[in-house]
């Protein structure tokens, strides 16, 4: 099965590729060309994506409404990451792709290790994190196992799930959420304007003007990829400092 995913910081991309190399076939990202075209030709496809403050990334939610109409008559697998707990991550794309007239073929959700590197909630040593990644694998290879059989789970597909998400996280979580995304931090004193920031921006929200980088406010997505890849550690959300950058490619080197 062929994928398309958003990743902000690497988790996402490697359960999507992990996935669709055990069911014989590739992933993309939505932010290249070729995600459009890979919508364009397959009947069935994967999504993945990560929740973002237990809700579905502003930037998935509009790819997916801007194509609703090659969404439309697709069958969708719903792979989502998460760094504890979501509900029913993947219950929030699959209502959203119902609009568009989607058949949902199921819902996998995978714990990650997390990617908010400035407060110290979620932090684990690299030996968990490094279990949490092999554990995901091992979930993934089942899964694929089981729709070759065509079994498909249904992780976060159901009504109790919607009421966990909603409830456990979502009406404590939105309202900062849509903080977050008006609030990003570049902190001028440490920044060096490599201009790293504006260019992995999935958003576009950071240009560089006059030499320093701005932050738009309206469009982010709180992925957290500027902050973990800065090489200055000069960005932040919601802590005054970056404490740790989370990067899958950073837990990779111990696998």
């Amino acid at each position: 099965m062929n994928g398309i995913y958003f990743s902000g910081n690497g988790n996402t991309k490697h359960c999507m590729e992990t996935f669709t190399k055990a069911t014989d076939g590739r992933a993309v990202s939505i932010e290249s060309l070729e995600a459009l075209e890979l919508l364009k030709t397959e009947s069935e496809i994967a999504l993945g994506y990560p929740t973002h403050y237990s809700n579905i990334p502003s930037i998935v939610k509009k790819f997916i409404l801007q194509n609703g109409k090659l969404f439309c008559g697709k069958k969708v697998f719903i792979i989502v990451t998460m760094g504890l707990f979501s509900g029913d991550g993947a219950g929030l794309g699959a209502r959203l792709l119902k609009k568009q007239g989607v058949k949902i073929l199921g819902g996998l959700h995978l714990r990650m290790p997390d990617t908010i590197g400035d407060v110290k909630m979620l932090k684990k040593p690299m030996s968990e994190n490094t279990a949490i990644i092999k554990s995901a694998e091992q979930k993934i290879a089942q899964t694929a196992a089981a729709i070759k059989d065509g079994k498909y789970p249904k992780d976060g597909l159901f009504f109790w799930n919607r009421l966990a998400g909603l409830f456990g996280q979502r009406l404590w979580f939105i309202p900062t959420a849509k903080k977050l995304a008006t609030k990003l931090n570049i902190h001028q004193n440490l920044c060096k304007a490599c201009g790293k920031c504006a260019s992995i921006c999935p958003t576009k929200s950071i240009t560089i003007k006059d030499g320093k980088p701005v932050f738009t406010a309206g469009k982010c997505t709180i992925c957290y990829r500027c902050a973990n890849a800065c090489p200055e550690r000069a960005i932040t959300l919601l802590g005054k400092e970056v404490l740790e950058q989370c990067r899958f490619d950073i837990y990779a080197k111990s696998l």
